[in-house]
């Protein structure tokens, strides 16, 4: 990321765990203060604390479930801060359940945290963002956005166009939208969603911190959407430029690896 970050100020969802806080300590290494969201009040002070004493950053916590619309439209809100140069939509989660059997609760959960959520605090940011001429968003997707992978696969299907399409109606501005699709990361993900990772092979592992880095680098580079990893890389140009019959073939055996 450009130097001239410093002293600025990041927001970033869900920066308890995995990517989110990976993106948090990152930022405030690199001298950026932060505003951190989620929804566990104790989680939120410990990683300030954290990140407080270890990079000097400021940090203000923002407490939201953004499976509640109100709580979305908080975070929301303090993105129109003209303090804010980066805003990091990195909230999100899988379901164990199939759709058919699950409950419709869980499935609209899971789409006001992974897209209005999104869609909403992009919405309020960009407009100071693109005034500013600085700065952007970097939505955390998936490359399972690009398999037929049930309705997270779905969710993270918007994710990316949406980002693309900001990024592509963005290129003549200072400020630029990039989606982060990364694969398999070590992260807390994994076990909430109740997915088995035993069979799912090292070389696919990802590390959070190294997915960070090298979003920040292709952020700073323009770039419309990120790909950590060349095993990833790989994956997603197959899984965008296949027949879509095999695509889901592929997204099948994409399945048997962590069911």
């Amino acid at each position: 990321m450009s130097e001239t970050f410093v002293g600025r100020t990041a927001l970033v969802t869900g920066a308890t765990s995995g990517i989110g806080r990976a993106f948090a300590e990152v930022l405030a290494h690199r001298g950026m203060d932060l505003v951190i969201s989620g929804r566990d009040l104790a989680r939120l002070e410990s990683v300030a604390q954290d990140l407080r004493e270890e990079a000097g950053a400021n940090v203000e916590i923002l407490v939201a479930d953004l499976a509640d619309r109100d709580q979305i439209d908080l975070v929301a809100q303090r993105a129109t801060g003209a303090d804010i140069a980066l805003v990091v939509n990195n909230a999100g989660y899988g379901l164990a359940s199939a759709f058919i059997g699950g409950t419709l609760t869980e499935e609209q959960q899971l789409l006001d945290v992974l897209v209005t959520a999104v869609m909403r605090i992009s919405h309020a940011a960009l407009p100071g963002l693109v005034e500013r001429d600085f700065g952007g968003i970097i939505n955390v997707s998936s490359v399972a956005g690009w398999l037929s992978s049930g309705t997270y696969s779905a969710a993270k299907s918007y994710v990316t166009t949406f980002s693309e399409s900001l990024a592509m109606q963005l290129r003549d501005s200072g400020a630029h939208v990039m989606a982060l699709c990364p694969g398999f990361t070590r992260t807390e993900f994994q076990q909430r969603a109740g997915m088995n990772t035993d069979t799912i092979p090292e070389l696919m592992w990802l590390d959070a911190h190294d997915v960070v880095q090298v979003a920040l680098t292709d952020f700073a580079a323009a770039k419309p959407v990120s790909v950590p990893g060349v095993q990833y890389k790989t994956l997603g140009l197959v899984a965008q430029y296949l027949p879509r019959p095999l695509v889901r073939v592929l997204s099948t055996l994409e399945r048997k690896y962590r069911d």
